[in-house]
């Protein structure tokens, strides 16, 4: 087994754990409880990792498609309600509600 990824927290470890699985690359989540530990020992040791079951090449592979898999879309658009400047996935305007146009 070789270590894909740290994780944020259990839940997106546990979410690209999945999505790795149904793509074909055997995945598991390690150190899921070692947050309790937080305090005793460094805290980038007790964020949950993503492993996967596999061979360098693998590796590779897996890492290329959770980066397909965790970059949302990013946009910039103007909106019409009240001319504020969007970014990021956002499609619906934080200041006044409009919905980003099509």
């Amino acid at each position: 087994m070789q270590r894909l990824q740290i994780a944020p927290n259990l839940a997106l470890a546990t979410l690209w754990a999945d999505w790795l699985s149904q793509s074909g690359f055997p995945a598991s989540v390690q150190r899921a409880n070692a947050v309790a530990l937080a305090g005793s020992i460094p805290p980038d040791e007790a964020l949950p990792e993503v492993w996967i079951e596999g061979e360098a090449d693998q590796l590779d592979a897996a890492r290329a498609l959770l980066a397909l898999l965790t970059a949302g879309p990013s946009r910039r658009w103007c909106c019409r309600g009240c001319g504020e400047q969007i970014d990021g996935p956002f499609e619906q305007c934080w200041n006044c509600g409009a919905a980003m146009p099509a």
